[in-house]
């Protein structure tokens, strides 16, 4: 019985977390509804004895994606104005999309189509959450495994190409040109004639000595 409570006191955390961060204006407070959701579902992971999942959801997720998200919200100082307008706008497809996911759902879920699997039994202390999903991720499932790991392999082969491909106009730093730098295409050095200034001693109101010895008009003579 207690299980169930802190079950549905969590899942209702996560529905209204997960609602804020499509409802309120502020980015800022959209990301950091989801770090909320992150958390509450990691706890519901812990609830189902799936440690592993529950502790790489907030290490990964909340630890580093989430700040990220975050600092580059917060670095880009979004114009809530037109996201405003665009909410009031999009609001009845918004609610229509969310009425046929709900209707897709139930449908799936409920009546004889989907039975309902039974709490999971306790396991005893010596139980590993980890071991048990390595066994099955590199058994049972290893060709899907590694499929998945070449595609992210590529994309992020693909992202770096993007990035680093010549534009015009584009600044960037030439590491080999910087090596072979030399003081003389850096550093110039201008001989200048010495200027003296008479009468500073008896109160700043002598005239600039010429480098010829003559006296330097003032200025507005």
């Amino acid at each position: 019985m207690f299980e169930q409570v802190v079950f549905y006191f969590f899942a209702a955390v996560l529905v209204v977390a997960g609602a804020l961060v499509i409802t309120v204006r502020n980015p800022v407070h959209a990301a950091l509804c989801l770090v909320l959701a992150f958390f509450t579902s990691a706890a519901i992971w812990l609830l189902l004895e799936a440690e592993f999942l529950a502790i790489a959801l907030v290490l990964v997720y909340v630890g580093a994606v989430m700040v990220l998200f975050l600092f580059v919200v917060m670095m880009l100082d979004v114009n809530l104005v037109p996201l405003r307008e665009g909410f009031i706008r999009y609001l009845p497809i918004g609610i229509g999309i969310a009425v046929v996911v709900l209707v897709e759902l139930v449908v799936v879920l409920g009546g004889d189509r989907f039975d309902l699997l039974p709490a999971p039994e306790p396991h005893p202390a010596d139980y590993s959450n980890t071991r048990e999903l390595g066994q099955v991720l590199y058994t049972v499932y290893v060709y899907p495994f590694e499929i998945a790991s070449l595609i992210l392999l590529v994309a992020i082969v693909a992202a770096i190409a993007l990035t680093l491909r010549r534009r015009e106009g584009r600044r960037g730093q030439r590491p080999e040109e910087q090596v072979r730098v030399r003081r003389a295409d850096r550093v110039r050095l201008v001989r200048m004639p010495a200027v003296r200034r008479e009468g500073l001693a008896e109160g700043g109101g002598g005239r600039a000595a010429a480098p010829g010895g003559e006296t330097a008009p003032e200025a507005g003579e």
